[in-house]
């Protein structure tokens, strides 16, 4: 099978073959719970890897995690090759795991500016009001060369414009400090549930996500999602933002022998859920054109109505597993899904999709001429690598080896608008006079005056009358004691007369 012109998907009347050539335009693989699309999406990942063509894909269960290790087919699967004339080599597909929150893989960020006011608006619930004021963040941060790479480099952006609100609203219009603290309770919720990993340097570079490795083959990207599912909106939202810039970064080629890369979205509702009709037309215009860019999207999801009809008509490679009806909107998705294929005369459409068992499916693939081949019932190829996860162990040696370990893997925080914010306000609270003293400050000045006059008032009160009761002492003593040493005097001298002369002198 190496020899065909694209990827084998299976085989129903004839070879069903995904052809390189019309790989990018698009294509969508649906179907019930538990009947095989995580089979089919990893069939499809190796044989592009195999091709030479770097994939990228989200691994919701952590299942395609196996696409790292050589498969151990069991009989049926054996057999059902031997069926489809299929050498089933067990073979791993070169892998690189990337991980949002940097548990299972290199980590992924992007800055804020790269996200961009549309898509961050969809991230935080904003509604007009609130997107236009981001709006307005962006557009004054541009202006005055504040670059946005993380959360704290936004949130001093918006507190920038609360502070200024009059000076910005008279440019850009009103600025609501009500609307801007709104804002930032909304980072706060994105910040708990873990998103302040993903915003900051280094930045995912793209030549990162196309890489090849000495044998020519594609690293196939695996983004570990299932805890990033707890957080839907991030997820939807990374992956959208991810499009965008492949479409942006990649030049235009025309339609390549084979694609420079397929991107894999599971669980592709997630993406248009509650997307406003602004976002929707990004969206279509995204998958509409990206083609010309080399790029090929493949949608992974239970029912093609979770998918717009302006995005659904662009998806030329369709691989339909089983669906199930029970109510009236499922049967009404059901019908609408068996009159997107092309009719074969050979069965009924709607009544084969309920019939279909696991590991079958309805096959429509574009042909040379770019037109949709005829559906077909397909049993669909056994796969090379692995049914299930790798182990622990096994994903930590791949990441240990990966060509790109050592440049995600630290975080890096550099100059920004938050520093260069800091900066300014500590300046301008440096070089501005003293404020003057607020109601409160006057009134306790004058408290203290006054209690320092009463104290002093108390202290030569209580000098003065220490004084007077030491004169008054003084006056006493006097009083009592004069009269004592006058007579005393008078004795001692009496006694020295007679004492000198032996008798007393006669007083006169």
């Amino acid at each position: 099978m190496s020899q065909l012109p694209g990827a084998f998907v299976g085989q129903g009347t004839n070879p069903q073959i995904l052809l390189y050539g019309r790989a990018n335009r698009h294509g969508l693989i649906a179907g019930a719970t538990g009947t095989g699309k995580t089979i089919t999406l990893q069939i499809l990942a190796q044989a592009f890897s195999d091709a030479g063509v770097p994939v990228f894909a989200a691994d919701i269960k952590g299942d395609l995690s196996g696409l790292s290790q050589p498969g151990t087919p069991n009989e049926k699967l054996l057999e059902r090759a031997k069926g489809m004339n299929l050498d089933l080599t067990p073979a791993a597909a070169p892998v690189v795991f990337w991980d949002l929150y940097g548990e299972k893989g290199h980590p992924i960020r992007a800055t804020i500016s790269e996200m961009g006011p549309l898509l961050l608006a969809r991230l935080l619930d904003l509604n007009d009001v609130q997107e236009g004021v981001l709006n307005i963040a962006f557009a004054v941060a541009d202006k005055e060369g504040l670059l946005l790479l993380d959360l704290d480099d936004l949130r001093s952006m918006l507190r920038y414009l609360s502070e200024n609100s009059k000076e910005i609203g008279a440019t850009y219009g009103q600025v609501s400090p009500t609307t801007v603290a709104t804002i930032q309770r909304n980072l706060l919720t994105l910040e708990n549930q873990g998103a302040a990993k993903f915003f900051g340097e280094p930045a995912l570079r793209l030549e990162d996500l196309m890489r090849t490795n000495i044998n020519g083959k594609g690293y196939v990207n695996i983004l570990a999602s299932d805890r990033l599912m707890q957080n839907p909106k991030l997820y939807s939202t990374f992956l959208l933002w991810l499009m965008a810039e492949l479409f942006e970064e990649l030049p235009e080629v025309g339609d390549p022998e084979k694609p420079r890369l397929v991107f894999f979205f599971d669980e592709a509702h997630l993406l248009f859920n509650q997307a406003s009709k602004a976002l929707l037309e990004k969206i279509e215009q995204v998958v509409r054109l990206i083609r010309s860019k080399g790029v090929g999207i493949y949608f992974i999801t239970q029912n093609p109505a979770d998918v717009p009809d302006a995005v659904l008509g662009q998806l030329g490679n369709r691989v339909q597993h089983a669906l199930r009806a029970y109510t009236p909107s499922e049967q009404k998705g059901l019908k609408s899904a068996a009159d997107s294929f092309r009719v074969n005369p050979d069965f009924d459409t709607l009544e084969v999709l309920q019939q279909l068992g696991t590991g079958e499916a309805l096959v429509s693939l574009m042909d040379e001429k770019g037109r949709p081949t005829i559906t077909e019932r397909a049993l669909i190829r056994p796969p090379a690598s692995r049914m299930g996860p790798a182990t622990e162990q096994e994903r930590a040696a791949i990441v240990a080896a990966s060509p790109v370990g050592g440049m995600y893997d630290t975080e890096r925080d550099r100059e920004s608008a938050y520093e260069m914010l800091s900066a300014r306000a500590a300046k301008a609270a440096a070089d501005a006079p003293p404020p003057p003293p607020s109601t409160e400050e006057k009134a306790a000045a004058k408290a203290a005056v006054q209690a320092a006059k009463e104290e002093e008032r108390q202290r030569l009160a209580e000098e003065k009358a220490k004084a007077k009761a030491t004169a008054d002492t003084l006056k006493t003593v006097k009083q009592v004691a004069v009269p004592i040493i006058r007579s005393v005097g008078i004795a001692i001298v009496g006694q020295l007369m007679r004492g000198m002369f032996g008798t007393t002198k006669r007083r006169r």
